[in-house]
């Protein structure tokens, strides 16, 4: 995989249960503008119908761990970081839906929604659904997939 040369944190992403081949990296780097956020994945679950790729959502999690339950395996995640208390989707922690191309995906995006040193040691997540940036608390996007702690 390909890893920035500069960057001030990072995410070392690994998949649950149903889909343990899940792996990737997530870069934080502080910028004039903001945070400047790349993610790679390998191994997201994809589509038959050519027509219909994946979406998922992406968020960070308020949590400090990828551990949990028999009924949800990243329930120490917590909810989305959220400590303006806004609503959903300004959360500080709603990122934009990663979409799947044959089982990778790539995104890049500059956000100012928090300092690194706020972010260090939440989780990130993501879900097997996309986020729909209306439903409330968290956009209904469905279940938790994977997980990495952000360093």
């Amino acid at each position: 995989m390909y890893e920035p040369i500069f960057y001030n944190a990072k995410a070392k992403i690994i998949g649950g249960k149903l889909y343990p081949n899940i792996n990737g990296e997530m870069f934080f780097k502080e910028t004039k503008l903001g945070i400047l956020i790349t993610v790679m994945v390998n191994n997201l679950p994809t589509s038959k119908d050519k027509c219909r790729r994946k979406f998922f959502g992406l968020h960070i999690h308020e949590g400090i761990s990828c551990s949990g339950n028999e009924n949800d395996e990243f329930s120490n995640a917590k909810s989305h970081y959220n400590p303006n208390n806004c609503k959903h989707p300004f959360h500080s922690g709603d990122l934009p839906p990663l979409l799947e191309n044959n089982g990778f995906a790539y995104m890049c995006v500059l956000i100012d929604k928090f300092k690194i040193s706020e972010i260090i040691g939440k989780v990130i997540i993501i879900h097997d659904m996309p986020d729909d940036f209306t439903s409330q608390p968290s956009g209904n996007s469905g279940i938790k997939i994977a997980c990495g702690k952000i360093e």
